[in-house]
């Protein structure tokens, strides 16, 4: 929270982050993939449509697949001031991530697996 009482820029993109860990990595997991071994953010564009006051409310964070490549995936996300769908969406982002190989420090293609479930997962959005 900055010193207006509004979610801050850092604060938000661990919103973020946090929002896509389930899936790419809990999720996956359980699905026998190894996405949490080697994924990186490519590309951050945050888009602030209106501050998100802090008042001990929860918010909601839509993640929906825009773009899966071979080596890498554009997620959208929409941020509402609450947790409701009808909440004011306060701000929109987009990250583009990549599949990386940490014990060779170069990027790689999806597998097969990853890119159905990828794009299962992700097909309709997931909140």
């Amino acid at each position: 929270m900055d010193v207006f009482g509004h979610v801050n820029h850092a604060n938000l993109v661990t919103l973020l982050e946090e929002a896509r860990v389930p899936l790419l990595f809990e999720e996956a997991g359980q699905a026998g993939l190894e996405l949490a071994k080697g994924m990186v953010v490519v590309k951050l564009a945050v888009h602030y449509r209106s501050p998100i006051v802090v008042r001990g409310q929860r918010v909601r964070v839509e993640i929906s697949l825009r773009e899966l490549k071979a080596a890498s995936l554009t997620l959208d996300y929409r941020v509402h001031t609450g947790p409701s769908p009808e909440d004011k969406i306060a701000v929109v982002a987009d990250t583009v991530l990549a599949p990386y190989e940490v014990a060779t420090e170069r990027p790689r293609r999806f597998t097969d697996a990853e890119r159905a479930f990828l794009g299962e997962k992700l097909a309709g959005g997931d909140d």
